[in-house]
């Protein structure tokens, strides 16, 4: 049942309060936690900053506030604090940084250290108690001695014989040093294996060089057969095309011989018809002289019809007078008559 609180005030006028006690409130250590949580949990006297820990014989002083503070210190402080957010943001800047993200694309934490970690929202909480020290005058309780109950009994043990040294490490030697030669005998002979595989190896690979050798040789023999042979081949065939292409100029000769000596007649024959082969004086007849005489003969003929023109619009120009002239004068002679 919980006690009550009340206040009281003794005939020798001490005061004296008493109340019932309750538990003290919880303060997180990261976030603030859900009103429903704090309502559910029991406080913890190692979260309150009232209870004092370590020794209680040591004073601790309580730092004197005045609502009156020194200016010069306050400017020192808050250029203090300048100072200190200036090298804040410079090293800030100094950071490398991440580039931005693509577009598509995010940027997720990703632990680099040696072990990995398992992350997660729970946080670990522990809960811890401690007690104070006991009163110092008290003093230290003894240590608890039971009394001492039943019979001491000894014997006595002459030397020699629970162990002997000499005799009990004999088998022991025995193994060691029999341990010891046969590896070495091992060792041995595995050297002397190791050393005629080496030997077995060399001489293998002296057989393979040498057969190496041969191949090579006869590869190159085979080579400069192949390379002979086909020379041999591309002689020949550029030998036989040479034949071929003399023969061949030869038919053609002959043919083109035999076909020339019956055109070249028939070509002249026909040369001659159609006027390839002509007269000079006849050419030069129809070339020149006979350009020359129907151009003479166009000048007099258009002389001739320039003239013609010419005397007929005289005529024409006399006739239209003398028949005005004769209009006038039978207008005349009318008039006259009248």
């Amino acid at each position: 049942m919980p006690l009550p609180s009340y206040s009281h005030r003794e005939p020798d006028g001490m005061y004296t309060f008493s109340s019932r006690p309750r538990p003290v409130e919880v303060c997180f250590k990261y976030r603030d936690p859900p009103p429903e949580q704090i309502q559910q949990q029991y406080g913890n006297i190692m979260y309150d900053r009232r209870v004092v820990r370590g020794s209680t014989f040591t004073q601790h002083l309580i730092p004197r506030t005045t609502n009156q503070s020194d200016p010069a210190v306050t400017q020192r402080q808050q250029a203090f604090r300048r100072r200190a957010i200036a090298r804040r943001q410079a090293k800030e800047k100094l950071k490398t940084k991440t580039p931005e993200a693509v577009d598509g694309r995010q940027h997720v934490n990703v632990q680099t250290d040696l072990y990995l970690e398992e992350l997660s929202k729970i946080i670990e909480t522990t809960d811890i108690k401690c007690q104070t020290d006991e009163f110092l005058d008290k003093p230290a309780t003894p240590l608890f001695i039971p009394a001492k109950s039943g019979i001491d009994v000894e014997t006595q043990i002459e030397e020699g014989e629970l162990f002997d040294f000499d005799l009990e490490v004999q088998p022991v030697l025995e193994v060691l040093v029999g341990k010891t030669i046969e590896q070495s005998l091992l060792e041995v002979m595995e050297e002397e294996e190791l050393a005629c595989l080496r030997t077995q190896q060399r001489i293998f690979q002296e057989l393979r060089n040498n057969e190496l050798a041969e191949v090579q040789r006869l590869e190159e023999q085979e080579r400069r057969h192949r390379d002979e042979k086909e020379r041999r081949v591309a002689q020949q065939k550029e030998v036989l095309k040479k034949e071929q292409e003399v023969a061949e100029k030869i038919a053609s000769r002959a043919f083109s011989q035999q076909y020339l000596a019956g055109l070249l007649p028939a070509v002249f024959a026909c040369l001659r018809n159609h006027g390839y082969f002509y007269d000079p004086v006849e050419k030069d007849i129809e070339a020149n002289f006979l350009p020359w005489l129907m151009a003479e003969v166009n000048s007099q003929l258009e002389k001739r019809f320039t003239a013609r023109q010419l005397l007929d619009k005289i005529i024409y120009e006399v006739t239209h007078e003398r028949l005005e002239e004769f209009s006038h004068l039978e207008t005349y002679q009318d008039i006259s008559d009248l």
